[in-house]
């Protein structure tokens, strides 16, 4: 995505610089890109001579093939872009409208489901990344990029670089957590898996960390091990870290900035699940005497 190669059409690379431009991460380019070309083949012509009708009955195609709310609005933010920025023709996309998500309650583990999801890992650098998500609220992709210098005892936090926006912050680092990173840290060490100021949960090779698709297939075959019948993602024990917290009634402001998120409303999705909040209301139908 980031260099021309001979079967590049000056078109697709000029699509390619204006995303290099903006910094755009890759795979958001490869988003764009492959959006812009399924739309091509669809049109069975180049892309820059598309019509505003051309695009409304694309939106239309897709519509009628069941594709999901998530991918159609995909598939409309990458055109968005090619002909927007890369064309300069705003005006073409004035048909194609993005389509509203369902709002999906969270799934939450209970607490006695996370510890037995974590022991059910099958082995101790997988059930201490299952740890530090859980214990800090991290998603995956900034659990596989902390390094070890992330670590900061004396704060007790752990640096998060270049979370989702582009921003880095500081999450929390328990006693509990810090002691299991600790027993991590000394047994990679003395296998020789973990580098000088390397990657925490590095990966087979130790210059590289370890990635996100091992990582999700780990914890699906924990929740497997340990008979979890719900849905489990790494995403699944982040939403019970804010679930948790927020039935442990921690304010919610904070919870919001321990998990890095841009506006309130998203983390007060979260009351929604927190059962244990729900259990404590009173209902009015006891309070009315019998008649």
């Amino acid at each position: 995505m980031t260099s021309s190669t001979p079967t590049t059409s000056p078109l697709r690379q000029r699509m390619i610089d204006d995303m290099r431009m903006r910094k755009l991460s890759p795979k958001t380019q490869a988003n764009y890109i492959r959006a812009v070309r399924q739309f091509a083949l669809y049109l069975g012509r180049s892309p820059d001579t598309a019509t505003i009708e051309d695009l409304r009955n694309y939106q239309l195609h897709l519509v009628d093939h069941s594709i999901s709310p998530v991918s159609l609005n995909a598939a409309i933010t990458g055109l968005k872009f090619f002909f927007d920025v890369t064309l300069d023709h705003a005006e073409l996309m004035a048909k194609m409208q993005p389509v509203h998500l369902p709002r999906i309650l969270p799934v939450a583990l209970s607490k006695e489901e996370v510890a037995r999801l974590i022991a059910a890992a099958g082995n101790l650098k997988h059930q201490t990344a299952l740890s530090v998500a859980y214990g800090a609220g991290l998603r995956v992709s900034e659990v596989v990029a902390l390094k070890v210098g992330d670590v900061d005892s004396q704060r007790m936090t752990l640096r998060i670089e270049q979370g989702k926006g582009h921003k880095d912050r500081y999450a929390m680092l328990s006693p509990v957590l810090l002691e299991r990173l600790r027993v991590w840290w000394r047994v990679a060490r003395a296998q020789g898996k973990m580098l000088d100021g390397g990657w925490l949960f590095p990966g087979l090779n130790p210059i590289e960390p370890l990635s996100t698709r091992q990582l999700n297939r780990a914890i699906h075959a924990a929740a497997e091990a340990a008979q979890i019948d719900k849905r489990v993602s790494m995403h699944t024990l982040r939403h019970s870290f804010a679930t948790h917290l927020l039935e442990q009634k921690v304010d919610i402001r904070v919870i919001q900035v321990l998990l890095g998120h841009k506006k309130l409303e998203t983390t007060a999705l979260y009351a929604q699940v927190a059962t244990d909040l729900l259990r404590e209301v009173i209902s009015p139908l006891e309070a009315l005497h019998p008649v």
